[in-house]
């Protein structure tokens, strides 16, 4: 699996917003986030209630977001905050590497999911990846966790595929997004350019209505694109 594509040179600072309930660690982050020039830390939210009232008076273009937080927990203020407002998107952050936390925060509309005990690095390159437009899911434990709740039965089951019309090559390019290849992997697959499969994913977005890459996964494998069983 190669790394996610290096994020483009912006020209304003990624405006992020913090939502934990713990105040060493949403200072900690803070502390992280300033630290880098092109981050602004507009706001920190203590409950999942507040992380919603402060995107709306900030508009963030990314929210930190725990998943375990009073008032309103994590994948609720996620799914507040991504339905009100397309622009921000969300990097769920948790202690909890379980199956359904992942498939319930991409579902919800967060673009991302790290545990708390990622890098700084990891961290610092995550927000500028999820910032620049881009769904964070090159790990390949992001890729398991999500075939594995389809398998389990948690998350919805696969139905047979009733979206809209879709190319045979467009389909081809879903199926592997679904299954987490990046464009360069896709690429090298089908044979084509790196532009011609950018050109692939902008339109799959434009059609299935989808916010990021990471709804694109969601969609293959809820519409029967995916199978659990495929993993590369």
């Amino acid at each position: 699996m190669t790394p996610p594509e290096a994020p483009s040179a912006r020209a304003e600072p990624v405006r992020v917003l913090i939502a934990d309930d713990q105040d060493l660690l949403r200072g900690s982050l803070r502390m992280l986030l300033d630290a880098d020039p092109a981050l602004s830390v507009v706001g920190e939210a203590r409950t999942g209630r507040e992380a919603v009232d402060l995107a709306a008076l900030h508009v963030p273009d990314l929210v930190l977001m725990d998943v375990r937080m009073p008032d309103l927990d994590g994948l609720a203020a996620t799914r507040a905050i991504c339905a009100a407002n397309g622009h921000t998107r969300v990097i769920v952050l948790t202690v909890f590497d379980l199956d359904e936390y992942v498939y319930a925060a991409l579902r919800a509309g967060a673009s991302g999911f790290l545990l708390k005990n990622t890098s700084p690095e990891e961290l610092l390159r995550a927000v500028h990846v999820v910032a620049d437009g881009q769904a964070l899911l090159a790990p390949e434990v992001t890729r398991r966790l999500i075939a594995d709740v389809v398998a389990s039965g948690s998350g919805p089951a696969p139905a047979p595929w009733q979206g809209p019309p879709l190319t045979p090559r467009e389909r081809e390019v879903a199926t592997l997004i679904g299954r987490g290849l990046s464009n360069a992997e896709i690429a090298a697959r089908l044979t084509l350019s790196h532009a011609t499969v950018k050109t692939y994913v902008s339109r799959l977005l434009a059609k299935l209505d989808a916010r990021d890459r990471a709804q694109l996964v969601v969609f293959a494998y809820e519409n029967g694109l995916v199978h659990a069983a495929h993993r590369e």
